[in-house]
This record gives C-alpha cells, sequence and structure tokens, in this order.
C-alpha cells in the first residue's frame, strides 16, 4: 500500500460501487484522488468525506463517453496534484439489457460508447501526460463478459472485449514509455449493476442468490496492488478474481 502514498490517481465511475470503494481506499492509502462520475452531488460527498478524514480528493462532473470532459478530468489532476500517477478507467453501465432484435440502437449505442470508448478516452488522456512524466499506470476494469456472450448483453460483452483489446494493445505500444496497462475482471461484486441484473431475470447471472456477490472493497484492494512493483510482471494481462492464485498474490485470500 505504501507504493501508492502520494500518487495521484484518476478514477472514472467513482460515485458508487468499484469506483467509490476504490477512492477511499486509495486515500486511505495515502493517494491523492480525482473522483470523476456524472452525479456530481455524489462524487462530492465521497470527496468530502475523504477530505474530512484527513484525505487529498477532488470530484468532478464526467461523461466518459465525451473525450472532452475525461480530457478535462486528467488536466484538472494534473492541475491540483502535479501530474498522474495512476488512472483507472472503472465507469461503466449494463442498461440497457435486452435481446438484439429489440434494442433501441441510439441507448444500445451509448451504452457501448460509455464501456468502449470510456476505456479508450481514459487512454488517450492519461498517456500523452504519463509519457511526458516518464510513466504511469493504466488500470482498466474487465468483466468476464469479455470472454462470453451474455444473454441481453450484447453490448456489455461486445465492448468489455473491445475493451480487453485495448488494455493489450496500450502495454504494447507504451510499455517503453515506462507506462504499466493491466485489466482486472473483479467477477460479479455487490453494486447496484447487480441488482439491475437481477431484475433483468436474463441469462444465469441474474439467477445468482446476492449472498455470492463481493464486497466493493474486494476489487478496490486489487487495484492498489496492482500499483505495486510486484504486479509489474502482470502488464498488459487480465487478472481475474476468480483465480484463487491470482488473489492469494495479491493477499485477499
Amino acid at each position: 500500500m505504501n507504493e501508492v502514498n502520494g500518487k495521484a490517481v484518476v478514477i472514472t465511475g467513482a460515485s458508487r460501487g468499484i469506483g467509490a470503494s476504490a477512492a477511499r481506499e486509495f486515500a486511505a492509502a495515502g493517494a491523492k484522488v480525482v473522483l470523476a462520475a456524472r452525479t456530481a452531488t455524489q462524487i462530492q460527498d465521497i470527496a468530502d468525506e475523504i477530505t474530512r478524514a484527513g484525505g487529498s480528493a477532488v470530484a468532478m462532473a464526467c461523461d466518459v463517453s465525451r473525450y472532452r470532459d475525461v480530457e478535462s478530468v486528467v488536466s484538472r489532476c494534473v492541475d491540483e496534484f502535479g501530474g498522474i500517477d495512476v488512472m483507472i478507467n472503472n465507469a461503466g453501465v449494463i442498461e440497457p439489457i435486452g435481446h438484439l432484435a429489440t434494442s433501441e440502437p441510439e441507448a444500445w449505442a451509448h451504452a457501448a460508447d460509455i464501456n468502449y470508448k470510456g476505456v479508450y478516452f481514459g487512454l488517450r488522456a492519461a498517456i500523452p501526460v504519463m509519457q511526458g512524466s516518464g510513466g504511469g499506470i493504466i488500470l482498466n476494469i474487465s468483466s468476464g463478459a469479455a470472454h462470453r456472450a451474455m444473454e441481453g448483453w450484447s453490448h456489455y460483452c461486445s465492448a468489455k472485449a473491445a475493451a480487453k483489446m485495448l488494455t493489450e494493445a496500450a502495454d504494447l505500444e507504451c510499455a517503453k514509455d515506462g507506462i504499466r496497462v493491466m485489466g482486472l475482471s473483479p467477477g460479479t461484486i455487490a453494486t447496484e449493476m447487480q441488482v439491475l441484473i437481477k431484475a433483468s431475470g436474463l441469462n444465469p447471472v441474474s439467477q445468482l442468490d446476492p449472498s455470492v456477490h463481493a464486497d466493493p472493497s474486494r476489487p478496490a484492494k486489487a487495484l492498489i496492488w496492482m500499483c505495486s512493483q510486484d504486479a509489474a510482471s502482470f502488464a498488459g494481462q487480465e487478472l481475474s478474481l476468480r483465480d484463487e492464485d491470482t488473489c492469494k498474490r495479491m493477499g485477499l485470500g
């Protein structure tokens, strides 16, 4: 955890779930965090909570489907904290859940923009700054859906698969600049997304008992470990919290 102390970290989708938990965990470990999400009031509340606890945090409204929003968040991090050491592309949506044949094209495309282009925009905004400062770490939240089609999730599965390849492509291009790019597949986590999945009634994930979903603090702690030197050998790869050996390596049990 000491390896993130004093580091400047941007987290998208930070208003709840994994993003909110990551903001708290990184701040508790001494990082300076920029929380980005579409809902400004929620991230401001979390930033205020972190500040009251003695940490450093700022909040900024951001729609990751718009590049200028993401670019502005990275610029804010540089202005506030002198640079950007870690970029966490976490923002994602599962709605609209439904079959391709009856999907609403604009809503489907917007979800894909968030889940796929949002990762690209995060990479595009952070990489030049990191190149100029000698390196950094970019962590993209992936999913088992990147590897397996699920009924009703065509936009989510295809976007996550594309984002996985973006992780590999970015690592291929940027490793020489001291930039480590990795993916994290967290498994099923107890977030609002699981509530929506449950309500849909589609595919086996919606049939899972809520008790099997892990707490968001688990992937948040994994993200901190991924910033350590111990994780350097996994650059360009996607790590899964369903893998017991990986979790043991991370100290998660």
